[in-house]
């Protein structure tokens, strides 16, 4: 079978991706499109394109009646689900198998058996696939859940049936605490939820999310691609991902694979899916779900393999077999992946919207020391990022020879990475990549709540980070300096001389310098003996530049504020002020403007729609009271009074959309 168009039933950066593979294959592309993606990069780069409707998902993307539609009107002769929306949808796959449409995916009766969480741990147990360690049934007493508990090896989680919100739920590390924590449990679950049944489990400690790509045709082969690491999650969403993992031996990576591959076969399992598992401290793992798709994480493991999976899953839909065998795959180098979202990290990863007035992402391919960067993307510049849909707005991996040349090639491109125009997560991403614990493979699903408690504030520079900034800032204001005074027509022995000495104020501290420029290069002399020097190729109003500050290159983004320059490195976010000696002496003396007082007044912590707005003026409203909630993204946020009050003006309505800090209430 042969074929010749593909209908992608998806948008965004999925959407491009599997483009970009069908074209190389010479296989023609269909694009769907919702109101809000009517000028979106997928619907440029495919060969045709389709409106199937409003905004909203559940009116478009995923309304399976508008996709056939979509499929009549263009003769496309298979479908590509990407991930999200109906790829892992039975009631779509067989709707296309009635119409006689090929589904690049996998068979209807793996993606129900995989979709429901007890049918696919039966399965997986049935396959020999390792599963959590526990007991389901009912529990008589204290004594029988202690017995329980050592039979399964502690510690154990002793869990209410009917709990949630972290009610009924105890860890016992011994008898005495399997003991307690029972009655504990079965107390609070009564209680709670008026239910006392209460279960027990292995609990992982040191948990990290390992996951097996498979790949399987229509013949009954199935190979596993080796893993990719997802432990560095927030809120249950993977925020970065590498390939393969810095923990597992080569035993682990094959009984992983092969129970991996055992699973899939035990369904008829073809096309590319991903076999997720916990992995404990002592590289003991247990099988979590599979996912029938294509995972978001994909691009990694294609990077470390070499193989494309999507060209793969068209060729299997086609039925065609696999051209290569588990020998033939071979692991080379270590890939890193990290998730480019449309969310403010200093405003607790609320979501963003808007335009994005600049977007620049670092050069693809081949790197001059050896690396390769790789940026998949939806999105450019003058481009908006939607409120309805997922906030990604790009994949940016790199891949070397080994972890850490990875690591260090996605430090550098992420700060060769220009968004600007909404709120985005790359100075966490850069303060993810230049953390110890990360760069030691020291990883497990805590690693964000654990590393950043407090959430993200930005990255305070050290001293030798201070320093090289410091240098950078000097040396951007004498060019700016010099380059003021060249001014043609001035009467001769009137020109302003330079000053060399300055003071520069970065991050609450002062450095006293001087500046010396010469043909060789510039050379920056600290007042307490230390010295640097600096190349760079920046001129007035470059947004991005790379300097080299004592033999080390920094791409650093440059923002002129006023008299101020703004850098930008690493996830450090400083504004530097360089002054004469004098000057800055005297801007010692000004009194500080204090931030307006906005505490009187609920203000929108994201762009969004008021969904609601449960008070009226007048109202007395008590501390944690709810008083509106905003939704974004298919996020709602519920806003809550933070102390006692009476509500004096109420500024918004519901199905109003606010930008950011727009005033929604103010109280007396």
């Amino acid at each position: 079978m042969t074929i010749r168009k593909i209908l992608i039933a998806n948008r965004g950066e999925i959407a491009c991706r599997v483009i970009r593979t069908a074209k190389k294959m010479g296989i023609a592309t269909v694009a769907v499109y919702s109101d809000a993606d009517r000028d979106a990069l997928h619907v440029r780069q495919a060969d045709e394109a389709v409106h199937i409707g409003p905004a909203p998902s559940s009116q478009s993307y995923i309304v399976i009646d508008k996709i056939l539609d979509a499929i009549r009107q263009t003769g496309a002769d298979a479908v590509h689900p990407g991930y999200g929306f109906l790829s892992e949808n039975p009631a779509f796959a067989e709707a296309l198998e009635k119409e006689g449409v090929t589904f690049i995916g996998p068979p209807v009766n793996a993606i129900q058996a995989m979709g429901d969480k007890i049918t696919s741990k039966k399965l997986a147990a049935e396959a020999g696939v390792s599963t959590v360690p526990g007991h389901m049934g009912l529990i008589e007493d204290a004594e029988e859940a202690v017995r329980i508990s050592a039979s399964i090896g502690y510690p154990v989680m002793i869990k209410a049936s009917a709990g949630g919100g972290g009610k009924g739920m105890r860890i016992a590390w011994n008898d005495a605490e399997a003991r307690e924590g029972f009655q504990s449990s079965k107390n609070e679950a009564k209680s709670s939820f008026g239910d006392d049944r209460i279960f027990i489990e292995k609990f992982v400690t040191e948990p990290r999310h390992i996951e097996i790509q498979v790949l399987g045709d229509k013949h009954g082969n199935v190979l596993y691609l080796g893993e990719r690491e997802c432990s560095i999650q927030r809120r249950n969403q993977k925020v970065i991902e590498e390939a393969p993992s810095p923990f597992l031996d080569e035993a682990t990576r094959r009984a992983m694979g092969e129970q991996a591959v055992a699973l899939a076969k035990a369904v008829g399992y073809h096309s590319a899916g991903t076999v997720e598992f916990i992995v404990d401290g002592n590289r003991n793992f247990y099988f979590l779900e599979m996912n029938t798709r294509l995972q978001v994480e994909h691009p990694v493991t294609e990077l470390v393999t070499g193989i494309d999976l999507v060209e793969q899953m068209i060729r299997v839909a086609a039925g065609e077999k696999l051209s290569f065998g588990q020998e033939d795959v071979k692991l080379n180098g270590w890939a890193v992946e990290s998730r480019l979202y449309a969310e403010d990290p200093y405003r607790n990863f609320l979501p963003s919207i808007g335009r994005l007035t600049r977007y620049r992402p670092p050069a693809e391919g081949m790197q001059w020391d050896g690396t390769v960067v790789r940026n998949d993307t939806g999105v450019f510049e003058g481009g908006e990022i939607s409120m309805y849909y997922d906030p990604m707005i790009a994949k940016l991996c790199t891949w070397a020879p080994s972890r850490l040349e990875a690591v260090g090639a996605m430090s550098d491109a992420l700060d060769d990475f220009e968004v600007e125009g909404i709120g985005h997560n790359l100075p966490f991403l850069s303060a993810v990549m230049e953390h110890p614990r990360f760069r030691e493979g020291r990883l497990t699903t805590a690693f964000i709540a654990e590393e950043f408690p407090e959430g993200f504030s930005g990255v305070t520079p050290d001293a030798d980070s201070a320093r090289k900034l410091a240098t950078i800032a000097a040396y951007l204001n004498q060019m700016l300096q010099e380059r003021a005074v060249q001014i043609t027509g001035t009467i001769g022995n009137h020109r302003r001389v330079v000053g060399r000495d300055w003071v520069v104020t970065l991050a609450q501290r002062d450095y006293p310098l001087t500046v010396d420029m010469s043909a060789d290069g510039t050379i920056a002399r600290f007042a307490d003996g230390a010295t640097a020097s600096i190349t760079g190729g920046w001129v007035p109003g470059q947004s991005h530049a790379r300097f080299h500050v004592d033999g080390v290159t920094l791409g650093v983004k440059v923002d002129l504020v006023g008299t101020a320059i703004r850098l930008r490195w690493r996830g450090i976010d400083v504004t530097a002020r360089v002054r004469s000696p004098r000057v800055a002496e005297l801007a010692r003396l000004m009194p500080v403007k204090l931030p307006p007082d906005t505490s009187s007044m609920l203000l929108c912590p994201m762009p969004g729609v008021i969904t609601s707005i449960v008070v009226k003026q007048g109202d007395t409203v008590e501390a944690g009271q709810t008083l509106a909630s905003v939704e974004a993204m298919k996020m709602e946020n519920v806003l809550k009074a933070e102390r006692r009050g009476v509500v004096k003006h109420i500024a918004a309505s519901a199905g109003q959309s606010l930008a950011v800090d727009e005033l929604i209430m103010e109280f007396e």
